[in-house]
């Protein structure tokens, strides 16, 4: 059996300022609120509601650990939940530009995640019945990603 992808939607996530939580047990940690932004793709396109956040830890070695959950809203009023669990993980360099707000080639470091979806629109209902991966980045106050569905 071969697994394939589908192109759902491309995601740009708009960010505001983290609040810094400051060096816990499990690693630095921070919390960055979601305030917006867009879903366009073959399958999903809509706004991204100013709800939600990404709880991040970046742990001693410089791995991010990226925990995030917001809600698509689509123009037929389907409210998509996104449950987003990755990583993140650069060179000290490549992290010291991304940190200033440089746009640096995804293919530069890692970034990705696992996705759930979900929601209780009828024309929705299949976000319920499949697992996503996105691959992305940060680029100054927003998050890139591109969302695949695995058939």
């Amino acid at each position: 059996m071969t697994i394939s992808l589908s192109h759902v939607t491309d995601l740009v996530v708009q960010l505001s300022r983290p609040q810094e939580m400051g060096d816990c047990p499990a690693g630095t940690r921070r919390i960055i609120p979601i305030v917006g932004g867009t879903a366009t793709g073959p399958l999903l396109t809509g706004r991204i509601l100013p709800i939600g956040a990404d709880w991040q830890t970046v742990t001693a070695d410089g791995i991010a650990d990226l925990d995030a959950r917001y809600a698509i809203e689509t123009a037929e009023g389907a409210v998509i939940e996104v449950v987003s669990k990755g990583i993140r993980h650069a060179s000290a360099e490549v992290h010291a530009r991304i940190a200033a707000g440089e746009e640096v080639d995804p293919r530069e470091y890692y970034m990705r995640s696992a996705i759930r979806l979900e929601s209780g629109h009828p024309e929705y209902r299949w976000v319920n019945r499949a697992l996503f991966i996105a691959h992305g980045g940060k680029v100054a106050n927003t998050v890139h990603l591109s969302v695949y569905r695995v058939d």
